[in-house]
């Protein structure tokens, strides 16, 4: 029997998920631009121990007590590595022979192996129809997203999808394993891990990849450092309190929202045209993480998608007219 600890996210928690997906969104091309001059390794240990230093001047500066013992030690060395060696060395491995889109199908499938691993394993969470309607409807709008010729690519690089694979069940893997932490501040969970995944990969980039050799740019440099505060030490402080409050499942839901989030700074701030079939997806991705969290996150839904369809409206009106305009 699965023991009843299904959680359901208020609207705060729930808003927290929406800030989580945008958080873990932004690396898919902030690596892509990073990676250009600096090789995986050193990037994913640079981030690591830039995102620690910020966490580690936070948690001082409001006062974080952090537990002292060797089984605290070791399990936080353990939650390094697969919320963070592991998954962000693969998907860095993986994206220079995989194709972002197709990543991102295959990196959102974190939901789905948490309910797997849950049922087979753990059982440490309900696995509800609610909540399996949810993983596969938002796997459907991260496909839809990301367009259904993306899976085209699927059995031609496998080495590197198989990479990605390995990254998202190692991410499923951290969000069960990281309800232990549910006692300590979420600022010194995350310094705490971070800095363990320091720890491992700098020998390991020092080793393999002598970095003293690589010349990064500009551009590479400042997309490290946005990956490194925004999405990964911020990130994480939500990853965690999220754990806390409405669960491994819930948390893990985040990770339909992230391909969504390259299609909203497309479309905001690149002048992206929004399909239908996009607009569509995004949906079934809000409905699928919705499903997850519960039904209080359904006033939340309904405002969102409001909003975005007001948008969506007005960005279609602007076009006409400007079409109108231009035929004219």
């Amino acid at each position: 029997m699965l023991r009843p600890q299904h959680q359901t996210a208020s609207l705060l928690e729930f808003s927290l998920v929406l800030l989580l997906g945008i958080l873990w969104g932004l690396p898919y091309a902030l690596t892509k631009l990073s990676l250009a001059s600096i090789p995986p390794l050193t990037l994913v240990a640079a981030r690591v121990l830039l995102a620690a230093t910020v966490l580690w001047i936070a948690a001082l500066a409001l006062g974080r007590r952090v537990p002292w013992s060797w089984n605290f030690a070791g399990s936080i060395a353990v939650q390094g590595c697969v919320a963070c060696v592991i998954p962000y060395t693969l998907i860095a491995f993986g994206q220079r022979s995989v194709d972002s889109s197709l990543a991102a199908i295959l990196n959102s499938t974190t939901p789905l192996f948490v309910c797997l691993i849950g049922v087979i394993w753990t059982r440490h969470e309900s696995i509800t129809a609610g909540r399996m309607f949810g993983s596969a409807v938002g796997l459907g709008g991260v496909v839809m997203i990301a367009g259904t010729s993306a899976l085209a690519g699927l059995g031609q690089e496998t080495i590197g999808q198989a990479a990605i694979l390995l990254a998202t069940v190692s991410s499923a893997v951290s969000a069960i394993y990281g309800r232990r932490f549910a006692g300590v501040a979420p600022e010194v969970t995350a310094a705490c891990v971070l800095t363990s995944a320091a720890v491992l990969l700098f020998p390991l980039c020092l080793l393999v990849e002598a970095p003293w050799h690589s010349q990064p740019s500009l551009v590479s440099l400042a997309a490290l450092a946005a990956n490194a505060v925004v999405a990964t030490a911020l990130g994480f402080v939500v990853y965690f309190r999220l754990i806390r409050t409405i669960g491994s499942m819930g948390t893990a839901s985040a990770g339909y929202l992230k391909p969504g989030v390259g299609v909203l700074i497309g479309c905001t701030l690149l002048g992206e045209n929004l399909t239908w079939t996009t607009g569509a997806g995004l949906l079934a991705v809000l409905i699928g993480v919705v499903a997850i969290n519960g039904k209080t996150s359904i006033a939340p839904l309904l405002d969102a998608v409001g909003r975005a369809g007001r948008r969506f409206r007005q960005g279609m009106y602007r076009r006409a007219r400007a079409q109108s305009a231009a035929q004219n």
